[in-house]
This record gives structure tokens, C-alpha cells and sequence, in this order.
């Protein structure tokens, strides 16, 4: 379907943002997006125009909520002040960027693998656990597409398998995550219905997961807009441009987004 745009998307630069690892550019404007049971090809020809590979049925049943389209960015990005020069110029800078409404499972895991990773070698081990336990989803040039291993279909793996990912020392620490999920599903599922503080406590008690890893996985997969997460590009920024403390009242509930900017625009802009 076609979908003529009305907001800031920039396909791109979302894939570069570091909250998804199941974005893969295959030719000019183009890029094959996996998300839980679904996937498809989306192409940007022009800044304003999209094109997916869905029926408008499925667009507006699933990719509409997982794009954030709800949310209008152009017009929270308009509220940053004058006061804050370097907010303002991430944010110009990453415009385009959305925070999407990714699987909380599944960002879960995928966050418990980024530690210590570079982002293609996170792509190929949640890959490669896709390929070892995830459902078929359909072919693309005669290659087996999968979804996301279920929490069931992950904890079936034996720990050969599980090694031959290359998850390295993280692999115990996602193989009883697999476990405490799949055997009370509506434990973890009812997590959604906490409040933030809440569910930073609830995320902290799996092994292997800390304050960072936590923020990442409330903000990127239970879309609590407001998780800020710290990593060395946050933390730089924090220190160089805000030494006086970020002021986190002022942009919320919408702390994430505006953590996003900040990160893509430290990160492209480092040493220069």
C-alpha cells in the first residue's frame, strides 16, 4: 500500500538508531522489517511518501501502533525551546527518527544480547536464534524468513544450539529468561499494566539485565515514552552539553524521544 505521510519518518535513520535490529536495507529507499509474526518491505522514494508490502487491513491492524503514528513528533520536536541550543539541533539533526512499538519479549532478549556487542554482530545472534527457533514466516529469494522465537519455542533449545548463536556469556542469562517467561506467559504479559517504577523493578530481576538494559527495554518494547536509557554516547552528551543537569521535568512524559535525538546526534557527531 501506499501511505502519504504527514509527519516525520525517515526509514533510515530509524534503522540507525539503535532501538531495532531487524531492519535490513536491500536496494536504494528499500528494507525488509521483521516485527514479531510479521515482515515487510518497506521502500521511502520520497521523504513524504511511503510504500509497504501490506495490505491496508494489516497496516492499520499492526504497523500503524508499531511506527508510533499516533504520536505526532513535528509538533513535539516544535516544543523544545530556544533555551536548550543542543536539543534543538539533535533533534533537527535526527528528525525522521520514531520511537517504535516493538515486542516486549522480544526486545528483551535482543537487549540482553546488545551487551558488549557491535550492532551487526547483535544482528547476526538474534538471527541466528530466529533461525534456530523461530516459526516460518515466508521465503525471500528461496530463503526462509522466521519470526522471533516465542518464549516456549526459545526455552526448547538445548544449549548447543543456543551456543552456536554466538551469544557468548550471555547465553544463561537469556536461557532462564526463556524459562521464567514461558512458564507463566501471563506474568510477564501483565507487566505492561505496571506503572514505570514498577516495571523498571520487575525488569531488573532477570538475570543479566541492569539500569540501562532495563530503560532499553521499557522504552523500545512496553513504549513507556518517557525511559530515558544511559549509555557512554548519553552519558557523554549529559556531561559535555548539560553539566548542569538535564532538565527531565521539562520534556516529559516524552523523555525517550527526545533521549533518542540526543543519542544519534552525539553518536554521528563525535570528535567533529
Amino acid at each position: 500500500m501506499e501511505l502519504q505521510l504527514t509527519d516525520d519518518f525517515d526509514a533510515l535513520k530509524i534503522a540507525q538508531s539503535g532501538q531495532c535490529f531487524r531492519w535490513y536495507p536491500l536496494a536504494e529507499n528499500q528494507c525488509r522489517i521483521f516485527a514479531g509474526d510479521y515482515t515487510v518491505l518497506l521502500s521511502q522514494p520520497t521523504p513524504d511518501r511511503l510504500h509497504l508490502s501490506c495490505t491496508e487491513t494489516e497496516f492499520f491492524d499492526f504497523w500503524h501502533a508499531y511506527f508510533d503514528f499516533p504520536h505526532n513528533y513535528a509538533e513535539m520536536r516544535s516544543k523544545i525551546p530556544a533555551s536548550d541550543p543542543y536539543l534543538s539541533q539533535a533533534a533537527q539533526y535526527g528528525c525522521g527518527i520514531r520511537i517504535l512499538q516493538q515486542d516486549p519479549w522480544e526486545m528483551l532478549i535482543t537487549f540482553i544480547i546488545s551487551q558488549r556487542k557491535s550492532i551487526p554482530a547483535i544482528q547476526k545472534a538474534v538471527e541466528a536464534l530466529c533461525t534456530a527457533g523461530g516459526t516460518p514466516i515466508g521465503t525471500e529469494n528461496g530463503k526462509t524468513l522466521y519470526a522471533f522465537p516465542t518464549p516456549a519455542q526459545l526455552a526448547a533449545l538445548d544449549m548447543d544450539t543456543l551456543a552456536a548463536c554466538g551469544l557468548g556469556y550471555r547465553l544463561p542469562y537469556i536461557q532462564r529468561a526463556s524459562q521464567v517467561v514461558s512458564q507463566d506467559p501471563a506474568k510477564f504479559a501483565a507487566l505492561s499494566e505496571q506503572s514505570d517504577a514498577e516495571l523498571l523493578q520487575s525488569l531488573l530481576t532477570f538475570h543479566g539485565v541492569g539500569i540501562k538494559i532495563a530503560h532499553c527495554v521499557m522504552l523500545f518494547g512496553f513504549h513507556r515514552l518517557d525511559a530515558f536509557p544511559k549509555d557512554v554516547w548519553i552519558n557523554r552528551v549529559l556531561d559535555t552539553h548539560y553539566p548542569d543537569g538535564y532538565p527531565f521535568a521539562q520534556y516529559a512524559p516524552f523523555n525517550g524521544i527526545m533521549q533518542q535525538y540526543l543519542f544519534f546526534f552525539g553518536r554521528a557527531t563525535h570528535n567533529t
